[in-house]
């Protein structure tokens, strides 16, 4: 951690303001920024994914034996009335645990065009599922990710897509040592107008069949919203490694809106100190060891 950074970090906790994002850089990544990255198949379109590496990366990782925990995530749909730009660009959640500590990408939807991010749903299901394929191992390969140590966040969207995407098959639920999904989950509730939410019945059959897969791994299950829903679909089909946080959102912002977030339904509650951010934290830690 640079020391200006370091200064910043203590005067937002002494006023009691969220931590800032890192700033993007124009170049290829770097140790405390974000950068946006075109993977090379997908030279000359505008599919791209945001990362970010840790305070303490250099370029010569491999000689001195380093290698780092990485956390990959997705983004929840556009709707500006909740501050959700539904872009890679406008995510936060998993910056918000282990800030600086870790290589953190944020995953896109491929449009089903395959020349941008889908910024509402899923866009090319195969095609996105294919996105976290090739490119999460490729980070680790490029950037010294520890391939054991990959944690899948998302919020709303991005949390039913962790285990809708996430857990789409054996291979890319193999790249997972655990997962965190906040607000939403797959198979909760049925999302009419869509074929693969609805209807209910046969979304939850599928939506069981893909947590199968988890196969005992960590599941962090965090909302912000009253409610057990989430709890009573879960507990018959995934019945050990789950972890539920409720995370009180009116004690950490007061009134909605206000100048750090628009609504309750938001992915930046982590950037702010608290007890529900120690505990996921807490538990990310667990599940890394």
């Amino acid at each position: 951690m640079t020391a200006r950074l370091a200064l910043l970090l203590l005067a937002a906790l002494a006023e009691g303001a969220d931590i800032p994002l890192p700033a993007f850089t124009e170049g290829p990544p770097a140790p405390g920024r974000r950068a946006l990255v075109t993977a090379p198949e997908y030279s000359g379109t505008k599919v791209r994914h945001v990362l970010a590496l840790p305070d303490d990366w250099t370029p010569d990782w491999k000689a001195r034996g380093k290698s780092w925990p990485v956390i990959a995530e997705y983004t929840g749909n556009y709707a500006p009335s909740l501050g959700s730009s539904g872009e890679v660009e406008g995510a936060g959640l998993g910056y918000g645990l282990m800030r600086g500590r870790t290589i953190w990408i944020v995953l896109p939807y491929v449009a089903k065009d395959g020349k941008g991010n889908e910024r509402t749903w899923w866009g090319d299901v195969t095609a996105t599922v294919n996105y976290a394929k090739t490119n999460v191992p490729r980070v680790c390969a490029e950037f010294g990710g520890d391939p054991t140590k990959v944690v899948l966040c998302g919020f709303s969207r991005g949390a039913i897509g962790a285990s809708f995407l996430g857990l789409h098959d054996d291979q890319i639920a193999g790249l997972w040592r655990a997962v965190w999904a906040h607000d939403h989950f797959d198979g909760v509730s049925e999302w009419k107008g869509h074929a693969w939410g609805s209807p209910l019945a046969r979304y939850r059959e599928e939506a069981a069949v893909r947590l199968r897969r988890l196969n005992g791994r960590p599941l962090l299950v965090s909302q912000g919203h009253a409610g057990e829903a989430t709890r009573k679909f879960l507990e018959p089909i995934v019945t050990r490694g789950v972890t539920y946080l409720k995370v009180d959102m009116a004690a950490l912002y007061g009134k909605f809106p206000n100048e750090a977030v628009p609504h309750p339904h938001t992915d930046r509650w982590p950037l702010r100190e608290s007890e529900p951010k120690k505990a996921a934290e807490s538990w990310l830690e667990s599940a890394l060891r």
